[in-house]
């Protein structure tokens, strides 16, 4: 349903976001390898026909993760050509890479004027500093000053002695409206500390391709097992959707005022990165293979949303802990 979401958010399409669509096998000697009648369902809410409903939404589908193709027939109906999970896969790490820590920004909230107001508390100026950073990365305009919209942000104090790093997650990572975190156990580098794991899981990213490169290989993105068994992509499926999901998590970060949004968003990749570490770098005599690249790679993408997730935050991303 990102397609109508996205086609109502755009002005596109003027009709309720329905719940869900119903996508079905394509029927034998048809287009694709599924369809849906959504564009038919939606064009008479919409005063469109379908055909012209069904050529919105195909606009949308095209960079969507996973598909092919998108193809209309008869009267409206989508058709849809998947692509084999190794390519989707390859595909998304290729993204996240060309994209840099710039990955997830977008366009979502372009021609939206976003007046902030500007505070001095310094939890608020916090909220607000980054508040702002993630609207203007989906596109808002976004102006700070004297009047504006005020955050309900619980106040925190802000002992400088913590460093800045520890006070901005004390702060961000708690909802606006709560506590924010005893900034202490952010200082102890245990795995119990969400800073500590997800700073560490930058830095694991990072040495990894220095091990990988005295072993002689570098990250290339492309299947992440192979018939030798080299390695079970199913290892992946954890760090591949927490991937897929950085770009919806910074758009409801921005959307909900809710910078905690990201925090947790981090939280997720760098659990999900420190379990699939263990699956990137040959062991004992085994010889480097194109997997091996492959998950280099796939590490090499979760490092750059993890630093990019940070610099939003305005928090450090350290090469070794």
């Amino acid at each position: 349903m990102r397609a109508v979401r996205r086609a109502v958010d755009d002005g596109a399409l003027r009709v309720d976001v329905p719940p869900r669509a119903k996508v079905e096998r394509a029927r034998p000697g048809g287009v694709g390898e599924y369809a849906s009648n959504i564009a038919l369902t939606l064009a008479r809410p919409a005063g469109r026909t379908a055909l012209d409903v069904a050529g919105i939404l195909e606009e949308r589908l095209r960079d969507v993760a996973g598909l092919r193709a998108v193809d209309i027939t008869g009267p409206g109906f989508l058709n849809f050509t998947l692509r084999a999970d190794a390519d989707a896969d390859a595909d998304l790490v290729r993204e996240v890479l060309a994209a840099g820590t710039s990955y997830g920004h977008g366009t979502e909230l372009a021609g939206t004027v976003v007046p902030l107001a500007d505070t001095a508390a310094p939890r608020d100026a916090v909220v607000t500093e980054v508040l702002a950073r993630l609207l203007r990365s989906q596109g808002a305009d976004v102006e700070v000053g004297r009047y504006g919209e005020r955050l309900h942000v619980r106040p925190g104090e802000c002992d400088p002695s913590f460093g800045s790093d520890v006070l901005r997650w004390a702060f961000l990572r708690a909802a606006p409206h709560d506590r924010p975190l005893d900034p202490a156990p952010l200082l102890v580098p245990h795995e119990r500390n969400p800073l500590f794991r997800v700073r560490y899981a930058y830095s694991r990213t990072r040495r990894l391709l220095v091990n990988a490169r005295q072993l002689g290989f570098s990250p290339e993105p492309g299947d992440l097992g192979d018939p030798g068994g080299s390695g079970d992509p199913n290892e992946a499926a954890p760090l591949l959707g927490a991937l897929r999901d950085h770009p919806p998590a910074l758009l409801a970060a921005a959307r909900h005022r809710a910078p905690d949004r990201v925090a947790r968003h981090l939280e997720a990749v760098a659990d999900a990165l420190l379990v699939f570490q263990h699956t990137v770098l040959p062991l004992g005599d085994e010889k480097p293979s194109a997997a091996h690249r492959s998950r280099l790679a796939l590490a090499e993408a979760a490092g750059t949303v993890l630093a990019g997730g940070l610099s939003v935050l305005g928090i450090s991303a350290p090469d070794r802990i």
